[in-house]
């Protein structure tokens, strides 16, 4: 099996087996823009559960509890504020933790004791602790002024480093489409925004970067003196680049959310809430959706927006001119049977073969 892959990956790179990523576009843009439209309706019904260290209130941990019947700690909190519906969840093995809105000194006194005797536990057993919705408020502040800042720094390097400003621009892109699911799946599942979130989000757009970053090099390399042959197309060449890197991608997001999974698991199920849990759904549905973007949006959209220039608008006439004549130079008629097919029609039988197609010999 291992051998079978390695020689995939082979043909892949070698371009004996290709796959039309960038003449699809349409279809990853159309699946990209779905995904991002329903990730922004569930940001809004029912929209992201901000934790209790953004939206402030009391909070009260009980230890060494035997049963941890989340009911006990309801009806607790209710014999002591009628108006009051406690959050409660199950932390570690035997921890329970209960939020609530702001309560008075007295009140939070009173719920110790109620939890206390809920789970028939000592009163010392129970901790309290007020958070402030200013410390929510100013870590939500900071977390923005870093992303703008990181999509800046982002936006004028990459621009620099490739010297186009067309492949900064699908990258950035590819961070929204990233941040946007990701939120849209945590609005899905209902778990708090806590700062251990946040702290994920952020380490998935620099995981996403990368990525994209890696497939625009190859990109570059290949396209480089592109618009002085006649043998390929811009799309050709920056679909054997994908197809080149296509393992590379497969095999750091593998090893990447391997270990991610693992601490997912074993943060929701088995020692229940926590920071474990909330940083390693971002990270696993961040670095998912980023091998996504990397691959089926970032360089099919930076494709499309070269291809509208002048000079790529010429070469592709050229291109497919001396296709259609079947005269020209080093075989030019046949080249890339896969890649050229989605340019003039349907994809032909043995297309599959790519940039080694090999000429048919005439008969004598």
């Amino acid at each position: 099996m291992a051998a079978g892959f390695a020689q995939w990956g082979n043909d892949l790179y070698t371009g004996r087996r290709s796959y039309d990523i960038v003449g699809h576009r349409r279809w990853w843009f159309a699946v990209s823009g779905v995904l991002v439209l329903a990730a922004i309706v569930l940001l809004f019904a029912p929209g992201l559960n901000p934790g209790i260290e953004f939206r402030g209130g009391s909070e009260f941990v009980v230890t060494g509890v035997v049963n941890r019947d989340q009911q006990k700690a309801v009806t607790a909190v209710a014999a002591i504020d009628n108006r009051e519906v406690a959050l409660v969840t199950n932390q570690g093995s035997n921890s329970i933790r209960v939020q609530t809105r702001q309560l008075g000194s007295n009140q939070v006194e009173q719920v110790r004791e109620a939890l206390a005797k809920a789970y028939n536990v000592n009163v010392n057993a129970v901790t309290s602790t007020f958070i402030g919705p200013t410390w929510g408020a100013d870590v939500s502040k900071k977390a923005v002024s870093g992303l703008v800042v990181f999509l800046v720094l982002v936006a004028v390097v990459m621009t620099a480093y490739f010297r186009n400003w067309r492949m900064a621009v699908a990258a950035l892109a590819a961070l929204f489409h990233d941040i946007a699911i990701t939120a849209g799946v945590y609005a899905a599942v209902g778990w708090e925004v806590t700062p251990a979130t946040v702290i994920g989000f952020l380490t998935i757009l620099g995981y996403s970067i990368y990525d994209t970053v890696v497939v625009f090099d190859k990109v570059r390399e290949n396209t480089d003196g592109v618009i002085h042959q006649s043998r390929y197309t811009y799309s050709e060449k920056a679909n054997l680049a994908v197809n080149q890197t296509l393992v590379r991608s497969i095999n750091t997001s593998v090893v990447a959310l391997l270990p991610v999974a693992g601490i997912l698991f074993i943060g929701a199920f088995l020692l229940g809430a926590g920071t474990l849990r909330d940083i390693a759904l971002a990270l696993f549905v961040g670095m998912l959706v980023g091998a996504y973007s990397s691959i089926f949006l970032a360089t099919p959209l930076e494709v499309a927006l070269r291809e509208r220039e002048p000079e790529m608008i010429a070469l592709r006439k050229r291109v497919l001119a001396g296709r259609a004549g079947g005269s020209g130079t080093d075989g030019e008629a046949v080249a890339a049977g896969a890649l050229a097919a989605p340019l003039v029609g349907p994809l032909r039988p043995g297309a599959h073969q790519g940039f080694a197609a090999q000429p048919r010999r005439r008969r004598k």
